[in-house]
């Protein structure tokens, strides 16, 4: 198996002071807006760019959740070792809030989809955007695509794009593998 840095955390870090402010840009103060990272992936995303919402910029009312998506994918059933849920957490109220999911690497869409039926059981949100770090544009199975992204990448089928945190792997990168 060949890998392949795509980004170092020095360029993941300016991306996610750019995201940041792309956020900024366009939902002000958040009194109106609510971030969820989706599990397990989209955790360390989501809780990074909160804080840096927070720390850097003073907003002081971020409303940070996660959604587990596991037994609302529609491939759930398909496999054969006994599924391990993550925890959601939303101790807020998403009705008539905008919603921006936050995930790691968007590939076919999927998960993007799960997670749409699943915020439904928080309430009605006005709005649902998405942020993604890696963008594999043109693996899409369902025509959902980001409003923040950092980075788009061509990647073929027998790719795969692996982003590690530090919360969890003691480095931030992104690598593009193949097998």
């Amino acid at each position: 198996m060949s890998k392949k840095v795509l980004l170092n955390a020095k360029e993941i870090n300016i991306i996610l002071e750019r995201l940041a402010c792309q956020l900024i840009e366009n939902h002000q103060n958040f009194s109106e807006t609510v971030l969820i990272g989706i599990q397990p992936r989209g955790k360390y995303f989501a809780e990074r760019i909160a804080v840096i919402l927070k720390e850097t910029y003073n907003i002081s009312n971020v409303d940070l959740g996660f959604l587990d998506i596991t037994f609302f994918r529609d491939d759930f059933r398909r496999s054969n070792k006994p599924l391990e849920a993550n925890t959601t957490h939303i101790d807020f109220i998403v009705e008539d809030k905008t919603v921006i999911f936050i995930d790691d690497v968007l590939y076919t869409g999927r998960s993007i989809r799960s997670a749409l039926t699943a915020i439904q059981s928080f309430g009605r949100p006005k709005a649902i955007e998405l942020m993604t770090l890696i963008d594999r544009r043109f693996s899409r199975h369902l025509p959902i695509q980001p409003n923040y992204r950092g980075r788009q990448v061509d990647a073929i089928e027998n790719e795969k794009v692996l982003v590690q945190w530090s919360e969890n792997n003691n480095k931030d990168v992104v690598y593009l593998t193949k097998n």
